[in-house]
């Protein structure tokens, strides 16, 4: 049994009490990912932002809103972990304060002061020692899969990351995606267009097997 930390959904970053910046991240992949894990028999912590599907059984939730609660909540589930499977959308930016209660709309234009987030995958991955730590780039460009691909391996560099999941952003929200996995040797492995639950159950394994080939190694 491998113990997995799983980040899904997306962040609300509340301007007010009523208004906040987000994403149209739906958590699907991240739910899928944690009943794929348990279909395996492995121990699942899931750090999950604001979503309407349903949650896994026998999976632990830790329930978040900002990327700073998620921050928190991954570092805390974090050292008992083997595994690390960021797939959340975390919202790039929060707003630098956040007023109190819902201000009337102002009569002209309006500015709003945002500060960077954490970057929770990296910062995990800076420490990760004998982990194993997937991120996922979604690619929102119109310059197709290949560009996509080369992003990621970018981000898988950058990031010091062991796997990357590469998708475009017919992604969000949906139940289909076109999928492929980027290893730090080089190798790709490209997953055909098929149900989220299917793809979840191909990186689960790809990630397992990674960190079983650490081990050993070690």
């Amino acid at each position: 049994m491998v113990s997995i930390l799983i980040t899904a959904g997306p962040t609300r970053e509340h301007i007010d009490d009523v208004r906040f910046l987000s994403n149209g991240s739906s958590g699907r992949m991240g739910c899928a990912l944690a009943a794929a894990a348990r279909a395996d028999g492995h121990r699942v912590d899931l750090v999950l932002g604001p979503v309407e599907v349903p949650v896994p059984p026998e999976v632990a939730v830790h329930r978040v809103v900002s990327a700073l609660e998620m921050q928190a909540a991954a570092e805390r589930c974090f050292g008992a972990a083997d595994l690390v499977i960021a797939a959340a959308a975390v919202a790039d930016w929060r707003p630098a304060a956040r007023q109190a209660g819902k201000p009337a709309r102002a009569a002209d234009r309006w500015t709003l002061e945002l500060v960077p987030n954490p970057d929770i995958v990296a910062g995990l991955a800076a420490r990760k020692e004998r982990r194993v730590v997937v991120g996922f780039a979604l690619d929102a460009t119109s310059a197709g899969l290949e560009a996509a691909v080369a992003r990621g391996r970018d981000k898988l560099v950058r990031k010091q990351l062991d796997l990357v999941v590469v998708n475009l952003a017919d992604a969000i929200g949906g139940d289909d995606s076109k999928t492929v996995l980027c290893f730090t040797d080089g190798r790709r492995q490209d997953l055909p267009v098929q149900d989220k639950r299917a793809t979840a159950a191909t990186i689960v394994r790809a990630a397992v097997t990674e960190w079983q080939q650490r081990r050993s190694a070690s």
